[in-house]
């Protein structure tokens, strides 16, 4: 009796001790703040979309500016995040659908145009995608992700004006929480 309450005691105590290394391990291993150039004017929250025009996989400049008038989830990812990854079809889902009036996911990948179309060919996402090479001056940078973490998403009402940053990977479910917290209109999951 005596030996299997010990037994008992030292898993306890073994397992307390690894979700202390888990939980210090999480809470001082975070990236810290990338020095921001002192060209970079970071956007906050409350503040107008600066803007911003990247290249699309179609060759092409695209500024952001061109989805004004309807809520921006703005999804900063690459082929290389596996959280990235994973949250793609639930936004791509999401995306198709909202309402013509309702949020419109953009993604914008910090990788190589050419990683990204091999991964897009595998993985068809139905919202757009354009391109940033990752740096200290990046789109993710501009939009306040000092830290460089990915996933990172902005999120800018219909008349340009950021409302939230979110770092790290959505369930639909956090999704949801997140734009109904800020006020933005949506369409459920079915």
């Amino acid at each position: 009796m005596a030996t299997s309450r010990l037994v008992a005691l030292l898993v306890l105590a073994g397992a307390l001790a690894a979700g202390l290394g888990w939980w210090v391990g999480t809470a001082f291993n975070r990236p810290a703040p990338r020095p921001v150039p002192a060209h970079v004017a970071v956007a906050g929250i409350g503040t107008e979309l600066p803007a911003l025009d990247l290249a699309g996989l179609d060759g092409r400049v695209h500024s952001l500016a061109d989805y004004r008038g309807r809520p921006l989830v703005i999804n900063f990812w690459a082929t290389w995040c596996p959280p990235c990854v994973a949250e793609m079809p639930m936004l791509s889902a999401f995306d198709a659908e909202q309402a013509p009036d309702g949020p419109r996911v953009i993604g914008i990948a910090l990788d190589a145009p050419d990683r990204v179309r091999m991964f897009l060919s595998r993985t068809p996402i139905g919202y757009p995608i354009l391109l940033d090479a990752p740096d200290d001056d990046d789109a993710s940078v501009v939009l306040g992700n000092a830290r460089g973490v990915l996933p990172y998403t902005v999120l800018v009402d219909a008349d340009g004006r950021i409302l939230a940053t979110h770092a790290g990977e959505f369930s639909r479910a956090s999704l949801e929480r997140w734009l109904r917290r800020h006020g933005v209109p949506f369409r459920e999951g079915r």
